[in-house]
């Protein structure tokens, strides 16, 4: 029955054939896997990871080591794997803050070419499904250390870990993005200075009724995203659509340029302050200026959007969510510039190439039609900077790479509910929230259901270290303890050293699968055919992640 959930919960991913493991060789020596458990019920469902560490010992003796993103806690303790990992946390279904990029690139170049490096290492990459987070480090590893094109890179891992017809490997316009300011980073001497930025302004066309606008940014090295401000009614003055189209045009080879106002004081002039709803949705063209500075501590910056309409009883009904991530290091052209970003900038975007929900591309009804952001970079003591730009620089060959701090292992699910855990359908309405933009009530502080995991990733499969496509989970499922004479090997045997693994706790299933007590609750519910089975996974909250 576990081996069941696992081909439900990895449907969009091929198993290996020699473990039935949810895992891919992106190359010979990057292996991209879904996040192993070792408590229930994750394990039921995902890797087990002692099955993971067996598989791995077998083929790569000691010559492995895992590059964990999971801000959300991993699922098991470090001695698990032999305490062979490092810990670069992130949130789900979003970029990396920038600042990690080096010493992620720098750590699995030393492991894998360092000069203490031995040959036939490889380096194993995973969040929670080993998707959006673990390809846009693998993509990133391989065009800054192993000088792949962009549209190369994005491509082996979409045919490794991805069914044909089922999307793209990395697929999250934001990522995407990062992926490519990597790229830039590259080519420009890998250098990247750290410094904070001021959102000045947002200008919003067609915006409609109900939408709430905030400014959010990474703290914790990255691992959570702090809500800095939400715009208020106040703060939002509303322009006639034929006067602000009347307005200058930014510089025409900008690829979302949009119409602005020369000044502030020219937008004045056009302006008026909204104080009713009655304007037709669609019709209003709005700029958000905040009473008070608002500066992020990093050059990542996320808009956040979210429509709500009122219901009876004290509810209101999420109609739309989305979000953008931008850098304004990159956007201000700082590698191009030999590390001198411009001091200010305009990062511009439609509705429809904004990051959806949960990393999806489903965002609910249109909120707006097309956003700018206009931000400035926060000098030495100015309107609230604290520090100087801080130069980062990828550690070179043989120097001591640092690790970010490593979220509770045990806390896997629980973290940064109200960044990542946002959905559609009904909220309780905040009294707090009635003059925020011109929706009804802020983010709900309780998302979806704690702990739900909703499968929203179709498609995913696992290659083998030459490229196989496997599609069929071996019959005999993943070796167990003491039986690696039953692992069938369709590889040539590597005759790599074997490692003893740990022995798994007394509260933790065989390798295998799962009691059957354990699964009585689950095997109830259960239905015979494919599509019922999803379904009931779904109903469990049995489910992936980018």
């Amino acid at each position: 029955m576990a081996s069941i959930l696992r081909q439900i919960v990895a449907s969009p991913r091929q198993k290996h054939p020699e473990a039935g493991l949810d895992l891919c060789y992106v190359t010979d020596n990057i292996i991209a896997t879904s996040g192993p458990s070792s408590t229930f019920p994750q394990r039921a469902y995902r890797n087990p990871t002692d099955a993971l560490v067996k598989f791995l010992d077998y083929k790569h003796g000691t010559d492995w080591a895992i590059w964990e993103f999971r801000a959300e806690g991993t699922g098991y303790p470090d001695s698990e794997v032999y305490g062979r990992i490092r810990h670069y946390p992130w949130p789900d279904h979003h970029p990396p803050p920038f600042a990690l990029i080096p010493n992620i690139m720098a750590s699995m170049r030393d492991w894998l070419k360092g000069p203490s490096s031995i040959v036939g290492r490889v380096v194993v990459v995973h969040c929670k499904a080993g998707k959006g987070r673990s390809g846009t480090a693998a993509c990133s590893y391989l065009i800054s250390e192993e000088g792949w094109v962009v549209e190369d890179a994005l491509l082996r891992f979409t045919t490794r870990r991805m069914r044909s017809g089922f999307g793209a490997g990395v697929s999250i316009p934001s990522q995407l993005r990062w992926v490519r300011y990597v790229d830039t980073w590259t080519k420009h001497r890998k250098l990247y200075l750290e410094g904070q930025v001021e959102v000045v302004e947002v200008y919003v066309w067609g915006l409609r009724d109900g939408v709430k606008v905030a400014v959010e940014g990474y703290i914790d090295e990255g691992r959570t995203i702090k809500n800095f401000h939400t715009f208020h009614r106040h703060e939002r003055t509303v322009m006639e659509t034929d006067e602000i189209n009347s307005t200058r045009t930014p510089a025409p080879n900008h690829e979302d340029s949009l119409p602005l106002p020369d000044t502030k004081a020219q937008a004045e002039r056009v302006q008026r302050q909204d104080s009713s709803n009655n304007m037709e949705a669609g019709a209003e063209a709005a700029i958000f200026r905040p009473s008070h500075p608002i500066i992020l501590p990093t050059n990542d910056v996320n808009i956040d959007f979210e429509r709500r309409n009122k219901a009876a009883y004290g509810w209101t009904m999420v109609t739309s969510v989305a979000h953008v991530w931008f850098n304004a290091f990159f956007e201000g052209r700082g590698p191009e510039q030999n590390g001198i970003a411009d001091p200010d900038g305009r990062f511009e975007i439609a509705w429809e190439n904004m990051d959806g929900i949960k990393g999806s591309a489903r965002k609910g009804t249109k909120a707006f039609d097309r956003l700018a952001v206009i931000w400035r970079a926060v000098g030495d003591g100015e309107k609230g900077g604290i520090e100087l730009p801080q130069i980062i620089t990828e550690p070179k060959a043989g120097e001591l790479v640092p690790e970010t701090g490593v979220a509770d292992w045990r806390t896997t699910g629980n973290s940064n509910l109200a960044a990542i855990g946002k959905d559609l359908g009904l909220r309780t309405e905040s009294p707090v929230s009635m003059g925020v933009s011109k929706a009804s009530s802020l983010r709900s502080s309780g998302g979806s259901p704690l702990g739900k995991e909703e499968d929203h990733l179709v498609g995913v499969k696992t290659h083998g270290a030459d490229g196989e496509d496997f599609v069929e989970l071996h019959a005999q499922g993943p070796p167990r303890g003491g039986e690696r004479s039953n692992m069938v090997v369709s590889q040539p045997d590597l005759g790599l050293p074997k490692v003893a693994s740990p022995e798994p706790t007394a509260d933790i299933a065989d390798a295998g699968g799962i009691s059957d007590g354990g699964m009585a609750s689950i095997s109830g519910r259960m239905k015979s055919k494919t599509d019922d089975r999803r379904n009931t996974a779904m109903e469990e909250g049995l489910g992936v992640d980018e």
